[in-house]
């Protein structure tokens, strides 16, 4: 990725210092290696085809495709054949501030929350566009491209708005493919938002509800009506995806990773955590933080990963 504002460490891929978006093209022969990053990724595939490979199997790739990806996710492409994919990553910290308040919009709060964490999905997001999508979404990605190399002091708000824009345009398209209403409840982002505000605390369901002024059961309707899971499984979902930041960015022992995230019992957060991402906590942080705790060299890294299953 030269002249990319992506560094890696092991197989965690990071963006540079002051980097908050970035868009790409790369053309993948045969195999792109087993890897991991810090931000969001939304790939769309352009030319030629391949296999994306994930927790989630494997995912024969074709021109149109498309998969949103949250921070945390492992994957990697094989038997690529000038696969070309349009990589659009954008940084944690922007989700939360300047498109904060793309979690009250039906269709950008279930491509980029509800979406990824429902069903088994761990995290991740497919969908397909068809030739007019596809065009729209093309040309929303090369404005950011055109912007690559401007200050970001000067050119912020054309920045937001182009990935705003290429956002909705995949959103669009993942509401019609999987007939997502077109509301989401107040109160199913006020409680997103108050567990993932304190994850640490010791929800239940009836605590929740109280907090909100709902009937538990009512509560759980509506939740499952937009993410298709109840409440505490989202916050389940959260918490793994916290952990798993952590155990890549700071030397914490993964017992007191699970406390900070809301599990103190470290035999039932080891489980929750194999759960979601198919890999113990400890085999994870090896894996994906190699040169920090010098481990084994990536393509000994692949193999471990793919034996683990």
């Amino acid at each position: 990725m030269a002249d990319e504002p992506v560094t890696t460490r092991g197989t965690v891929l990071h963006f540079v210092e002051g980097t908050v978006v970035h868009a790409g093209t790369h053309v993948h022969e045969e195999s792109h290696p087993l890897h991991t990053h810090s931000f969001f990724e939304l790939l769309l595939v352009v030319g030629g085809e391949g296999v994306h490979h994930s927790l989630a199997g494997r995912r024969r790739l074709r021109r149109g495709d498309a998969i949103l990806l949250r921070p945390g996710v492992w994957h990697e492409y094989v038997d690529c054949r000038s696969l070309e994919v349009y990589n659009c990553c954008f940084s944690a910290d922007l989700v939360r501030r300047e498109l904060a308040w793309a979690r009250e919009d039906p269709l950008l709060g279930y491509l980029l929350w509800t979406g990824p964490f429902s069903a088994e999905r761990r995290g991740m997001l497919p969908t397909h566009l068809d030739p007019p999508a596809m065009l729209e979404a093309l040309g929303h990605l090369d404005g950011l491209r055109h912007l690559r190399n401007q200050p970001l002091s000067r050119h912020r708000g054309e920045v937001i708005g182009w990935l705003a824009l290429y956002l909705s345009c995949i959103a669009r398209t993942v509401a019609d493919r999987d007939e997502r209403r077109e509301y989401t409840h107040p109160a199913v982002v006020d409680a997103m938002r108050m567990m993932e505000a304190d994850p640490a605390r010791h929800w239940t369901l009836t605590d929740l509800a109280g907090e909100l002024h709902l009937a538990p059961g009512y509560l759980v309707r509506l939740f499952k009506s937009v993410t298709g899971v109840p409440p505490m499984a989202y916050l389940s979902r959260h918490r793994v995806e916290l952990a798993a930041d952590r155990l890549l960015h700071t030397d914490l022992p993964i017992h007191r990773i699970g406390e900070s995230v809301g599990w103190p019992d470290q035999n039932y957060f080891a489980r929750r955590f194999k759960s979601h991402y198919g890999l113990p906590a400890s085999v994870y942080r090896q894996r994906f933080n190699a040169v920090r705790h010098g481990y084994p060299a990536p393509d000994q890294q692949v193999q471990a990963v793919q034996d683990s299953f």
